[in-house]
């Protein structure tokens, strides 16, 4: 997904691609270690978020950087649906790490473990599904 958004905002370089698909990946591996970190804790360790987070904003920064490169040179304005793409894709990413918080504080209904599973479950399916749409949506409006 962060491929394809960094695409739409003009980012075509392939080592660039690579770099945020891998720091991305980075970002997902961080979660994986702190559930395995934390499965027979008592305290919970949230060095391996903290790493994830940062590893997780660092693509968002570039796309932001591509996005308003585009909007300030003459003729390169970025289609109107990549307008909704940016904000509405960067919630659901950042619910991911909200949805883990409050699985780990265990906040509420996240008592359950299995209620936070299938909150990512929900936000996966969602996500994906808005940014399929507003593509899709975006690519068949009028010029």
């Amino acid at each position: 997904m962060i491929v394809l958004i960094g695409m739409l905002v003009g980012l075509w370089d392939l080592g660039a691609l690579i770099l945020i698909f891998g720091i991305n990946a980075t970002m997902n591996l961080f979660g994986v270690m702190m559930e395995r970190h934390n499965q027979t804790t008592k305290r919970t360790d949230w060095t391996s978020f903290i790493f994830g987070c940062v590893a997780g904003i660092i693509p968002w920064v570039v796309i932001m950087l591509y996005f308003l490169g585009a909007l300030s040179s003459a003729g390169a304005e970025p289609p109107g649906f990549v307008y909704a793409i940016i904000p509405t894709i960067f919630v659901f990413f950042n619910l991911f790490a909200v949805n883990m918080a409050l699985q780990y504080k265990k906040v509420g209904p996240w008592k359950d473990y299995l209620f936070g599973e299938r909150v990512y479950i929900v936000l996966s399916l969602t996500a994906k599904t808005v940014l399929a749409w507003l593509i899709f949506a975006g690519t068949l409006a009028p010029v």
